[in-house]
């Protein structure tokens, strides 16, 4: 019986930190390596539309953060994933991503060509199926990198200041989902 005692006293001073985030039925890393830097996730929750489960977004950071602009601001390499609930048709996600980054970036047409890309790239997967981890990496020097179950989709589109308009589709004014943005601040 002593020994049971010590050896739950020991366990609860174990870190937590190895034990991966489960959000929506999906289980997230706590860490993950991004143009060969360590990231920590920062927050997590579910974009939800319409009362439809859709994904379980999850944003990665060099060191936690629990303000956009601290967010927008923090340099180095990002992640926002997106871990799909249901299948979406490529135009629907493209859709999505258009409109969320119109509503949250005043100079949209500023990124109009990355943007194309961008959504070139997500109309290339003809549908985002429920169980894929669609991945937007921001690699400091090469830009934003897509990946679909961890392999690259598309090529690198350029500029740090993409990203950031990028990441207001979630972190913005007008967010896609206000659940989700406290979610991946760590307040949800």
């Amino acid at each position: 019986m002593k020994m049971l005692a010590v050896i739950a006293a020991f366990a609860a001073c174990l870190p937590l930190a190895c034990a991966a985030a489960e959000v929506g039925g999906v289980k997230l890393e706590d860490r993950v390596r991004v143009g060969g830097s360590e990231l920590v996730l920062n927050g997590a929750g579910i974009r939800t539309r319409f009362v439809v489960k859709v994904y379980v977004g999850a944003l990665y950071l060099g060191e936690k953060k629990s303000s956009p602009a601290d967010v927008l601001a923090a340099a180095g390499p990002k992640r926002i994933s997106l871990h799909m609930l249901r299948d979406v048709g490529a135009p629907s996600l493209s859709e999505s991503l258009n409109e969320g980054f119109r509503n949250n970036n005043a100079d949209a047409d500023r990124f109009k060509p990355q943007l194309d890309e961008l959504l070139g790239i997500m109309n290339a997967l003809g549908e985002a199926k429920k169980g894929q981890a669609i991945a937007l990496d921001l690699v400091p020097g090469t830009g934003t990198v897509v990946l679909v179950n961890g392999e690259p989709k598309g090529k690198a589109i350029p500029g740090e200041d993409f990203y950031r308009a990028l990441l207001r589709i979630w972190l913005g004014d007008k967010p896609a989902d206000a659940d989700l943005k406290k979610g991946l601040l760590g307040h949800g």
